[in-house]
């Protein structure tokens, strides 16, 4: 649907911003040379930095030029640039750091501008680092890398055009059962991202400004002459502790069915202060609330576990939540629904950046209170008029926060860098930076295939920046007070020029978003097919059309457009999708967009299967020995079915073929000065194929020049949950008295040992045992010395009344732990980890004592 582009005259806006002025490559990978290289020799240099080709006396080849440049703890690389555009471009160095596992962080500085900090991943060898895209000037530029860890090697700077992403997001919502007019402001939002920016304000909530709510907005109005499209609502008041009615819903109704405008919500979720002392439905003063996690004793780890109280007072709020949705549902209206926002705050896996109560847990538990949210919200309310907004950063840590593309509709970011990060080394004025490199990185996030909007701003970008930087953002929202009216944070005469250009829509410029149209759309039957790709199976797939006068003029697949006569044909109302196109998609479920002239573009969800057989290994299961005589190759044989052997990974390392393996058609073989580097236990190999799933070879790493402590106690164990990632560790052991005289439990202790993967307090529970859940201690004992796999250990003991192991007899212990923020162990590194089996069997990697003496297993 094309027929509400904001006016004719912006089409060329449109294509320049598409196509960057013709001078932006396509977003295939480039196979001509770079732009720009300089090497480092030739920078402009601080004193305190050499060129050099050696490190304290070794030499550290694959340098270009004539040498690198050694920067210890301080320095600045000042490079100059001349490009033939003003626009966007990546910068990336060619480096070497290795002093630092965790990294070495260094600054970005462009134009005498700070574009921020970046940390150099610890390499032995030259690798490329980008520092992501950043706008230069038409002609000359400074590009400076400046020391702030310092300690790396500095080989070479690379400028090249940017590879943007085309900003083409199909309208398929998340929620299947969305309504009508959900699926309408869907369509309307894709069509116009990348094309144009739609204008918003937030309003402000709970009867401020004296109980004007509309104060900004007429002061947009007397400012432009013009209304922002998108109005941005809080649902907060709405809540089981001191919610009153503060009229948002009413209001949010006719912003969308009188004035014709978009609604957004958020929802600052309030808990009690005092949790502890806090009676599930009693009133609690506004004073005695709060979202911030400092000030509460609210476990947030508790609101996703059944039956707690934290778990019980979020379904009272999403109650309270649901029955206003469910107003504006029985009214048509959609809403653009940002709820439990800015969660990971200044950053961090854990909790620790955390602003508002609902991360503080971490980001696996975020995870799942989100899918809590959307689970109840769209099934137990039945609520489908919501296009889900999830706010994220651009941390190294903000993709394991994101819900995932089966629950988030748009990506947003809020953009407070006018007082806070900024990098204009300015203060006191306004910051119009358009933040493109931030943008960017948020589009990678889901790989281009959500739309991102600026959700929460301060200072709104100028037309120029948003332009020159083609930052598709697809809304901006200014919250508040001053933030919008003051000049500190806006300059009058920005605002105008953005809400007065061809770029920006306001709310004058909005279609009919209702559906009002009296000529009917386009439908099609199936609205899913399944497609096999296994060759015996695959059949062309047809689709019924009625077209309802509609003219169809374009298939679209993701950013590519079908071919007709290739892809597909068109007979009368009769769609056919060619086998040979279908068979070109992946595994997994597709959308197909049916482009008509008119109306709304019906999707055709293809979902993709493929039966033939996988390729097989043999053995599966395989004992590698560390002792120097008896350390063997390992060959396993390979059953292809048509498909390539592509890769070999042993939890995040890839092998290297010919390094650690050799491979042909029929057989793989794990070379033995691999395998001798694997501490001992049992390890996952999975062989990645280019069709069908993978396959995981079990190797138990043995060691048989170590003796075994001689006694009488014989150690078996098995682990309960078996993923790589867990909040809960679940190992399970069986004690066997296998000498010839009584034990007393009491003087056992076993050792389970492992890696915490984030500094946390820790929980054990005795989920089952033989001898009575009561009788079993767990003791969490931190290793003076870390080992391979290994930096803490789980201790077993038991009490008197554990009782006495006679010769013969055995006990059974069944426990559990977890980190007290629920968030995730990584288990494949674990030394006592077991990937496989699920029964009891000898472990040599849980270690038993009596009386402090080593009688069983090996210690790492």
């Amino acid at each position: 649907m094309k027929k509400w582009l904001k006016r004719t005259g912006t089409m060329l806006l449109a294509c320049t911003l598409l196509l960057g002025g013709l001078t932006a490559p396509p977003r295939t990978a480039h196979a001509d040379p770079a732009l720009i290289t300089i090497e480092s020799e030739n920078a402009q240099l601080t004193p305190d930095l050499q060129v050099t080709t050696q490190i304290y006396g070794t030499p550290k080849p694959g340098y270009s030029g004539s040498g690198f440049v050694w920067m210890q703890n301080s320095g600045t690389l000042t490079y100059t640039v001349t490009v033939p555009a003003t626009g966007m471009y990546t910068i990336s160095t060619r480096y070497m750091q290795e002093l630092s596992p965790d990294g070495r962080q260094q600054a970005l500085i462009v134009n005498g501008a700070a574009k921020g900090s970046y940390m150099l991943p610890y390499t032995t060898t030259w690798k490329d680092f980008n520092f992501g895209y950043h706008k230069l000037n038409q002609g000359s530029n400074t590009i400076q890398v400046k020391a702030g860890w310092g300690f790396a090697y500095f080989d070479a700077l690379t400028v090249d055009h940017a590879n943007l992403d085309p900003l083409i997001v199909q309208p398929v919502l998340s929620d299947a059962q969305a309504t009508p007019e959900t699926q309408l402001l869907m369509n309307y939002l894709t069509e116009v991202y990348g094309k144009h920016m739609l204008s918003g304000q937030q309003e402000i909530y709970g009867g401020g400004n004296d109980g004007n709510s509309e104060l900004e907005f007429d002061w947009i109005h007397n400012l432009t002459g013009k209304y922002p499209a998108v109005r941005g609502f809080d649902l907060m008041n709405y809540n089981p502790l001191y919610g009153w009615e503060d009229g948002t819903t009413a209001r949010m109704i006719d912003w969308v069915n009188n004035k014709g405008g978009i609604a957004t919500n958020s929802w600052h979720l309030t808990v009690p202060r005092n949790f502890t002392a806090y009676q599930l439905g009693e009133f609690v003063d506004w004073k005695e609330a709060t979202y911030k996690p400092t000030e509460t004793n609210f476990n947030t780890a508790n609101a996703v576990i059944p039956g707690t109280k934290e778990y019980q007072y979020l379904q009272l709020a999403i109650e309270d939540l649901a029955e206003q949705l469910q107003i504006l549902q029985d009214n048509n209206v959609p809403v653009i629904f940002r709820p439990y926002h800015e969660a990971e705050g200044n950053g961090g896996l854990n909790g620790e950046g955390a602003w508002f109560w609902w991360a503080s847990a971490g980001a696996e538990v975020y995870k799942q209170l989100w899918d809590q949210l959307y689970t109840e919200l769209t099934e137990t309310y039945g609520l489908h008029n919501l296009i889900w907004t999830y706010n994220s950063y651009v941390y190294s840590t903000s993709p394991a926060w994101y819900p995932g593309d089966d629950q988030v509709d748009i990506v947003g970011y809020d953009k407070y860098n006018t007082i806070y990060n900024r990098y204009d080394g300015l203060s006191g004025v306004p910051n119009e930076d358009a933040i493109s490199s931030t943008f960017y990185q948020l589009v990678d996030l889901t790989g281009g295939k959500k739309m991102v909007a600026m959700t929460e701003n301060d200072t709104v970008p100028s037309v120029q920046n948003l332009t020159e930087e083609r930052a598709g953002w697809l809304y901006f929202l200014p919250w508040y007070g001053e933030h919008l009216m003051s000049t500190a944070f806006n300059y009058p005469a920005t605002l105008t020029t953005l809400y007065q250009s061809d770029y920006v829509i306001t709310l004058d410029e909005l279609p009919d978003l209702k559906g009002n149209n009296p000529h009917p759309s386009a439908t099609i039957t199936p609205s899913m097919v399944e497609f096999d790709k296994a060759p015996a199976h695959q059949t062309d797939q047809t689709v019924t059309m009625n077209l309802n006068g509609n003219t169809l003029t374009a298939l679209r697949s993701g950013t590519a457009i079908l071919t007709e006569n290739e892809d597909y044909t068109v007979s009368g109302n009769t769609l056919l999708l060619t086998k040979a196109f279908l068979a070109t998609l992946p595994v997994g479920e597709h959308s197909i967009i049916l482009d008509f002239n008119q109306g709304q573009d019906p999707v055709l969800k293809v979902k993709v299967i493929d039966t033939t057989p996988g390729a097989s290994i043999s053995p599966d299961h395989a004992v590698f020995d560390r002792a120097a005589n008896l350390a063997q190759d390992i060959s396993v044989a390979l059953t292809l079915h048509g498909h390539q052997l592509t890769s070999l990974k042993s939890g995040n390392y890839t092998l290297v073929s010919g390094q650690d393996y050799t491979a042909t058609d029929t057989a793989v073989v794990l070379k033995k000065a691999y395998l001798s580097t694997l501490p001992l236990g049992q390890h996952a190999i999975a062989f990645h194929f280019s069709g069908g799933a993978e396959v995981v070879l079990t190797v138990n790493v043995e060691d048989s020049s170590v003796p075994l402590p001689s006694g009488d106690l014989t150690i078996q164990a098995y682990n309960g949950s078996t993923g790589a990632s867990t909040n809960g560790i679940a190992p399970k052991f069986k004690v066997i008295n296998t000498g010839n005289a009584p034990v007393q439990l009491s003087d056992v202790k076993l050792r389970y040992y492992y890696t915490i993967d984030g500094e946390q307090q820790q929980s054990f529970w005795t989920d089952w045992a033989s001898i009575g859940g009561a009788n079993v201690t767990g003791t969490f004992v931190k290793l003076d010395t870390p080992a391979a796999g290994a930096d803490y250990a789980l201790e077993i003991g038991f009490t008197s009344a554990a009782g006495t192991l006679n010769p013969g007899q055995s006990a059974e212990i069944q426990t559990r732990f977890a980190k007290v923020n629920w968030s995730n162990y990584n288990q494949a590194n674990d030394y006592s980890f077991r990937a496989a089996g699920t029964q009891f069997a000898d472990h040599e990697q849980v270690t038993g004592y009596v009386n402090g003496q080593l009688v069983w297993g090996i210690e790492p």
